[in-house]
């Protein structure tokens, strides 16, 4: 049988529930995963929790519960968290089973039998928080690199010659320059090889804690040797269909564990077992709150269900789609070279812009349009070959991102085909093609049609929920495969889509900022000052969808794009425009009007007419366009 390609993320200590930063991880593997089995049409990915560390037996003392009560409860919520954010992860290790503890203890007596491993006598500082030995020369003020408090060990332990393996992990290094991504990761590695590789303390006196070193119960193994094999024991090493999966393809972990364990203690390992190492090992940076790393020591944590919960809340979706926007946002900003910063400022600002005013609104754009020009049918047009050749460039760009497992750039392509998408509507207006029966209606709208199934396809690895709601509107089947995104024959011709509905709705400004929206306007004299004139905000708006009112004769109830909002607006117009008339229009809007209830709907603004001479309404239009929630003076 074929290996499969095989993707992993670090296991996360159980000494509390997952932050945003761990679960970006989780979400960058997940992303890498689906890519691969949309290109590929398999994929295995791997993730899980490290039970056995000292610092996870204190916080269960702590607590007061029994320890594996501790670590069942806390992986449970790990799991809980990871399907509640469309994790498609084929398998949960947790170093507490028995599949995992018979391994290390195999690996164990293996090394030690081929002498790589010795008994001997620890004494230097310990990092319980990173589980990590330090020597004297690598404290600063006392305390770990990190900044942690140490403690003083001083216990007879078995040691692994680490030393043995400098030059060979260093000539694998040179001879594989995509064994470590980022560059600037490999140099780290590198640089750290180099001050010299000293023999790996791995064991610790027993607390009744951790997998016991066989032979030897007066001992268990240390986290980090313990922890590192998950990775195959979870595949079932040595007896198991192992080689159908190793040697994994990428394995994902942060910068603060490549260095001294991924990247040094790991390889050695598997040299010393004989066996390939990993063909990726991807160091990726922090997400920092502010100045500081998002972390549950500093209490600065921000959790991915609750920041999905916010978007629900303040109604701009449901969970499912909530969710997908936090899944895109994660891997927006993502981390590579250096570290990134999270703060809800972006996360509104990228939601509103991104999600809502590229994506949602230009998908419902053309489907509205398709209902108002075409009866809901996508037509039997042309695709522009030259639109084609543009998604077909950001697909390509997007692949060849994911192959470096660059999810950063990756996820940017989805913006930079939104923008395709709303400038081919904006060159080509399509509601002036059908006003004046144009026959490039049909190609223009399977073109943009076209679009839209490619933005289904790109999205499906990132925010696989939103990807499957576009298929919805689109009548279609998921994109299962890579190569269909941005094929000529991905629509089938003369097929009838589903009715408009909005994917996601903007994000409304804090209450502290709305009130100008909720102050009614004062009457005024036939003369006013210029102070009572600039109280009155016009914007440029664009009509995204229009819709006459059922029993009203003269309304129109239009929804508008203004800057990053959107608004619906009953307007007296239905006897002079049809909807398909103002439907992609840019308009001027009266934004700071208060609410008003008509025919059941609420009017959130007004859109400024001339009166004709027979009594009817003349819109006013700027005579070119500008930028949606430009104002008017």
């Amino acid at each position: 049988m074929p290996k499969r390609f095989y993707t992993t993320t670090a296991i996360y200590y159980v000494n509390s529930a997952p932050h945003i930063g761990s679960a970006q991880e989780a979400v960058i593997a997940d992303v890498v995963a689906r890519f691969q089995r949309m290109l590929r049409g398999d994929a295995y990915f791997l993730t899980g929790t490290d039970e056995n560390a000292t610092k996870v037996f204190e916080a269960a003392q702590a607590s007061g519960k029994d320890p594996h009560r501790f670590v069942d409860e806390v992986a449970g919520e790990f799991k809980r968290v990871f399907d509640a954010m469309h994790l498609s992860y084929d398998d949960f290790i947790r170093t507490t089973e028995d599949r995992h503890i018979s391994v290390v203890q195999e690996v164990f007596r293996r090394l030690q039998e081929s002498g790589y491993i010795y008994k001997g006598e620890y004494e230097g500082w310990y990092d319980v928080r990173t589980e990590t030995f330090y020597k004297e020369s690598e404290l600063v003020d006392g305390k770990s690199p990190e900044g942690n408090d140490v403690r003083w060990v001083k216990e007879e332990n078995y040691f692994f010659k680490l030393s043995a393996f400098q030059d060979k992990i260093l000539a694998h290094i040179e001879a594989n320059p995509e064994f470590i991504l980022p560059e600037v990761r490999k140099n780290e590695v590198v640089s750290f090889i180099n001050q010299g590789l000293r023999d790996a303390c791995i064991t610790r006196a027993s607390t009744g804690w951790g997998i016991p070193v066989p032979g030897d119960e007066s001992q268990v193994i240390y986290v980090w040797f313990d922890a590192l094999i998950n990775y195959i024991s979870a595949i079932g090493w040595p007896d198991g269909n192992w080689q159908e999966f190793w040697p994994a393809d990428m394995q994902l972990v942060g910068k603060d564990i490549l260095v001294r364990f991924h990247a040094t203690l790991w390889p050695a390992m598997l040299m010393g077992l004989r066996l390939p190492l990993p063909k990726t090992l991807v160091g990726h940076g922090w997400t920092l709150m502010g100045q500081e790393k998002i972390s549950k020591s500093t209490g600065n944590v921000v959790a991915p269900l609750d920041l999905a919960q916010t978007l629900v809340d303040r109604n701009a979706c449901d969970l499912d789609l909530a969710v997908d926007a936090v899944r895109y946002y994660m891997m927006r900003i993502a981390p590579y070279e250096s570290d990134s910063t999270f703060t809800f400022d972006d996360f509104d600002l990228k939601f509103n812009t991104e999600l809502v005013n590229d994506i949602s609104n230009g998908i419902h754009r053309v489907i509205s349009m398709t209902h108002s020009f075409c009866e809901g049918v996508i037509p039997n047009g042309r695709i522009d070959r030259n639109v084609a050749d543009q998604v077909q460039a950001i697909a390509n760009g997007f692949e060849d991102a994911m192959a470096r497992y660059r999810v950063d750039e990756a996820s940017a392509k989805i913006p930079a085909i939104a923008s395709v998408l709303n400038q081919l509507i904006d060159t080509e207006k399509p509601w002036e093609l059908k006003k004046n029966a144009d026959p490039r209606l049909d190609d223009v709208m399977v073109t943009l049609a076209y679009i839209v199934r490619a933005i289904e396809g790109l999205l499906r690895p990132i925010a696989p929920v939103l990807a499957d709601r576009i298929c919805g509107l689109l009548n279609l089947p998921p994109t299962e495969r890579w190569e269909q995104i941005g094929a000529l024959d991905a629509l089938p011709a003369n097929h009838a889509i589903q009715k408009p509905t909005p994917l996601l709705v903007r994000l409304e400004k804090q209450q502290k900022e709305q009130h100008k929206m909720d102050t009614k306007l004062q009457p005024s004299e036939d003369v006013i000052s210029i102070e009572d004139f600039m109280k009155v905000k016009l914007q440029i708006a664009r009509v995204l969808d229009a819709h006459k009112v059922e029993g009203a004769d003269k309304l129109l109830r239009l929804e508008l794009i203004v800057g990053e909002e959107r608004r619906q607006v009953l307007a007296g117009i239905a006897q002079q425009y049809s909807p398909e008339d103002v439907i992609g229009r840019q308009v001027v809007l009266v934004a700071n009007l208060a609410p008003r209830k008509l025919r059941g709907f609420e009017s959130q603004g007004m859109i400024l007419a001339a009166d004709a001479e027979d009594g009817g309404a003349i819109l006013l239009m700027p005579d070119k366009e500008a930028p949606e929630g430009t104002s008017v003076h």
